[in-house]
């Protein structure tokens, strides 16, 4: 029974990605292996948040969830959030603010605050820092981060009152 496959058809960035997967392989292990290497692997142990993608509209450390949590559920990664000739409201501000240094932890920063501002479009300042808490940044510090994120829940918010 150890060595059984299971079929799994998960909907990452609104396609199907089809594999046969061991019930004990997570996510991200899965993701990464069909090519989505924008979701990093940290600590593969659920402590620095770089892994986070979002599932089902809610931020879920992609190492500490099996590949089989996922099946049928649509994941989005930070490729969904926007291209290089428009970037997402969330992206244009974490460069404005320089809340980027070497990069690799601003994947799951980015669906972090995504989850956040889907399900909480204007947060306050502490309600940024607890939602972010579980991600973690070795060089820029977090000000920059908070500030970008609050910038960012204002242009959806303006954008959004216009349309």
């Amino acid at each position: 029974m150890e060595n059984q496959l299971y079929e799994l058809t998960v909907y990452v960035n609104d396609k199907a990605v089809r594999g046969k997967v061991r019930a004990e392989k997570t996510l991200l292990d899965f993701l990464r292996e069909h090519n989505f290497t924008e979701v990093k692997k940290g600590c593969d142990n659920g402590d620095c948040g770089a892994c986070t993608v979002i599932m089902d509209g809610l931020a879920a450390l992609s190492c500490s969830t099996t590949a089989l949590q996922a099946e049928g559920r649509r994941v989005y990664t930070v490729k969904s959030l926007g291209s290089w000739e428009k970037l997402h409201p969330l992206q244009e501000a974490f460069v404005k603010h320089e809340a980027v240094q070497c990069g690799f932890c601003s994947p799951g920063f980015l669906m972090t605050a995504k989850a956040l501002l889907d399900n909480n479009p204007m947060p306050s300042r502490n309600e940024i820092r607890d939602a972010i808490s579980g991600n973690l940044c070795r060089c820029t510090g977090y000000v920059k981060i908070v500030d970008a994120i609050e910038d960012a829940a204002s242009a959806i918010e303006e954008v959004s009152r216009e349309a």
